[in-house]
């Protein structure tokens, strides 16, 4: 278990992360996120010992996990940190970066786990090609099968799927965290994509101004969002006083209804492949949600909730 208890860092003068605290069992994926500038980064910069707390602890397993002024080499054996400028050696190929921490004693094993984690990541084809010749999106898969190489307990991501092409994306993340779980792998990933927080979560954890607002399952995150910044993480959001109660609504939980209590105003509409996300006005508020065909600009309709 990662005990992470009452943290506080400031960064020169500026406290970023603010008496924090969580704990992560074995074998779950924690997703921290929120708006640039909330502490996720440093955060994990934290968790793997790149810093010095100003107070609190960090722990894994009862054993205290420290900064800088305790170890000449930062992290533990046990934790593999992916930062986000990859830090590939760019003269050595793919499978070299990849199977660099790796034993030479026994090779066969060396380069079946090397071809196990290149073909996780879809980069068989481009294992003896250098890290320099290598697009961002691939960079970033081959450093990702590289901290996981000699299989951590702890792994820390930070945007690690920020520079992948949409269509490999999806498929990379499904075999990624499948992976995970079969080797009961704890994972803390920082991200402003709700996709990584909603769908492969085990906790969603939510920053603001170096502090945890909310804590709790991706579904309770998404469904009964606390505030009208939680819900705008997960994308476009309305808020409504509804019988004198603050209502914070996606566009799929509004819809045109001709009898519906709130009249509107067709300000944008935006293509969306099944449906269109419809901008409009309702007494100054913005109001979004989506509809099956295209609206004209000016148009005034009556929306209804769910």
């Amino acid at each position: 278990m990662l005990e992470i208890k009452d943290i506080t860092f400031t960064y020169i003068d500026q406290p970023v992360i603010k008496e924090l605290s969580f704990v992560v069992q074995q074998g779950q994926n924690i997703v921290i996120i929120g708006e640039s500038g909330c502490g996720k980064s440093t955060l994990l910069k934290l968790l793997y010992g790149l810093y010095d707390l100003d107070s609190g602890s960090i722990s894994y397993k009862g054993n205290p996990i420290l900064g800088p002024k305790y170890n000449l080499i930062p992290g533990e054996e046990y934790i593999k940190y992916l930062a986000q400028d990859f830090d590939l050696m760019p003269y050595i190929t793919v499978e070299e970066n990849i199977g660099k921490f790796l034993s030479n004693s026994y090779r066969d094993k060396k380069k079946a786990r090397v071809n196990e984690l290149l073909e996780m990541v879809e980069m068989t084809d481009y294992a003896k090609v250098k890290a320099k010749y290598l697009s961002g999106g691939q960079q970033q898969r081959v450093a990702l099968a590289r901290v996981l190489a000699l299989e951590p307990q702890i792994l820390l991501l930070d945007e690690p799927f920020s520079q992948i092409d949409s269509f490999r994306k999806n498929a990379l993340r499904s075999n990624l965290f499948q992976y995970l779980k079969e080797k009961h792998i704890s994972c803390i990933i920082a991200t402003h994509d709700s996709t990584d927080a909603l769908s492969f979560s085990d906790k969603t954890i939510v920053m603001q101004n170096g502090k945890i607002i909310v804590n709790e399952s991706p579904q309770q995150v998404y469904n009964q969002p606390n505030s009208k910044y939680v819900a705008s993480l997960f994308g476009e959001v309305t808020e409504l006083n509804i019988e004198g109660e603050i209502t914070f609504l996606y566009p799929h939980q509004i819809q045109i209804n001709p009898q519906g209590a709130l009249q509107a105003e067709v300000k944008n509409a935006y293509f969306r492949g099944s449906h269109y996300l419809i901008q409009a006005v309702s007494e100054h508020q913005i109001v979004y949600f989506e509809h099956t065909e295209l609206l004209k600009k000016g148009e005034t309709i009556r929306l209804s909730w769910l």
